[in-house]
């Protein structure tokens, strides 16, 4: 569909998503296996967001944080993964310009305010270690609500730009994003105009959101880790350790292949790799929060195992 002379929009009405097989048999396959990772995820950050509501003793700074980090990871999950499942199955893969806008806003916003929320994470982790008898007086609850906030706010912000800048471009043709969702360089690589500024604009923003955070992140951990080194006692210093490194086995999983996707020239882009890479940071860091938070909690688990005696009390 051409666009009519002198309007700034685009020629194509709509995008195919190739996915990741052509191949019925396949296709199935990989359905039943991301059924099965979707489901996890949602269900393992809904159980964690429960039980943090239910439990009064889990209502403090760090699991007001986890509540958060689980919410944004079921809808990051739900912006994408649906759609991939109905296309595994369906005979058409297209997805409207509207559509295609939308999940890629949706998307950016929601891992953009995971990137930064991450940094918040940190300090609430700096602030208990490094300042354990000040803890509920610099972390109070109206200062982890401006925070939690404040990051939402950056996320969608950010996103906008993002995704105006990305949609804007005029696309004549073809339409095929090989890719399983709307994704910004790979619906940027079917534009029919040089690119060059818009990927400029995108390395900004991603120097802003994901390196200046990173950067954050490790300061703080620097921090942490010369504050656990001065605790004599071998007991406190493991349970510390302990919970840090659930934080950085996340902040890993998710920072490492965003920054590959990210922050790189586009000459070395590469779809088929892409689309493999962007399930670590989409659907496998959301399977792992609940892993990691909740095997390694004792509090979680405390707290599931009451809401359990309560349902069995009540049968």
């Amino acid at each position: 569909m051409r666009m009519p002379p002198g309007q700034n929009q685009s020629w194509v009405s709509e995008f195919i998503l190739l996915g990741f097989s052509s191949d019925p048999t396949t296709n199935r396959i990989l359905f039943i296996a991301f059924l099965l990772l979707y489901l996890s995820s949602v269900l393992g950050n809904g159980l964690i967001v429960t039980l943090i509501c239910l439990d009064m003793h889990l209502h403090t700074p760090m699991y007001f944080f986890l509540c958060i980090l689980s919410l944004l990871d079921m809808g990051s999950v739900t912006t994408t993964m649906p759609q991939m499942l109905v296309h595994l199955l369906a005979q058409s893969q297209t997805i409207s310009f509207a559509g295609c806008w939308l999940q890629m806003y949706m998307f950016g916003a929601l891992g953009l305010t995971e990137s930064i929320f991450f940094v918040v994470m940190a300090y609430d982790r700096y602030v208990a270690i490094c300042y354990p008898l000040r803890y509920t007086v610099i972390l109070s609850w109206g200062l982890c609500t401006r925070l939690s906030a404040g990051t939402w706010a950056c996320g969608f912000f950010f996103s906008l730009i993002h995704t105006f800048f990305t949609m804007r471009l005029p696309y004549c043709g073809p339409n095929m994003v090989n890719h399983y969702l709307c994704e910004g360089p790979s619906v940027r690589s079917l534009a029919c105009m040089d690119t060059n500024l818009i990927a400029m604009v995108d390395l900004v923003i991603s120097v802003f959101m994901v390196v200046a955070p990173l950067s954050l992140i490790v300061a703080s951990y620097i921090c942490i880790a010369q504050a656990i080194l001065k605790i004599k006692s071998m007991q406190p210093r493991c349970k510390a350790f302990s919970v840090c490194a659930s934080h950085l086995t996340v902040v890993t999983f998710f920072y490492a292949p965003a920054t590959y996707i990210y922050i790189r020239p586009n000459s070395s882009y590469s779809p088929e790799q892409d689309k493999q890479i962007s399930l670590f940071y989409n659907v496998f860091t959301a399977l792992l929060n609940p892993v990691v938070y909740s095997l390694r909690n004792k509090d979680i688990k405390r707290a599931f195992l009451k809401v359990m005696q309560r349902n069995r009390l009540a049968w």
